[in-house]
C-alpha cells in the first residue's frame, strides 16, 4: 500500500480513538448526573464502531501484545473506584472506566484475531 495512503487511514483510526475517548469521558460524566440514560444504547453502538476501526486501523504487529496487556489492566480495574462517594467521583471514574473498556474490546478482539493469524500461518 502507498505510504501516502496508509497515513490516511492512520489518521483515521487516531481519530477514531480521540472522539471515542471523548465520547466516553463526557458521557460517563452525564451517566453518573443521571442525564443519559435515553442515549445509552446508541452510545455504546457508536464506541463498538469506533474500536472496530481503531483495531483495524491503528494497530500494528508489533504493537498487538502491549495493546491486549493494557486493554486487559483496562477491563480488570473496572469497579475499583466505586468506593469514592465524594461528590461521585467513584460512579464517574467507573462510568468513564467502563465505557472505555466498551471503546477497546472490539479493537482487543481485532488484535487477538491478527496476532492468532499470524502465530497460526505458515511460515518463519
Amino acid at each position: 500500500m502507498a505510504k501516502g495512503k496508509t497515513n490516511v487511514l492512520g489518521m483515521i483510526g487516531f481519530w477514531a480513538f480521540i472522539v471515542g475517548l471523548i465520547i466516553a469521558v463526557v458521557v460517563g460524566i452525564m451517566a453518573a448526573l443521571g442525564m443519559a440514560a435515553a442515549f445509552m444504547p446508541a452510545v455504546i453502538i457508536i464506541l463498538i464502531i469506533l474500536g472496530l476501526i481503531i483495531g483495524f486501523l491503528n494497530i500494528t504487529a508489533k504493537e498487538i501484545v502491549l495493546f491486549l496487556v493494557a486493554t486487559i489492566a483496562l477491563i480488570v480495574v473496572g469497579g475499583v473506584f466505586a468506593p469514592l462517594n465524594v461528590f461521585a467521583i467513584g460512579m464517574i471514574l467507573d462510568n468513564i472506566l467502563a465505557l472505555i473498556a466498551t471503546l477497546m474490546a472490539p479493537a482487543a478482539i481485532v488484535a487477538a484475531i491478527k496476532a492468532l493469524w499470524s502465530v497460526g500461518k505458515p511460515g518463519d
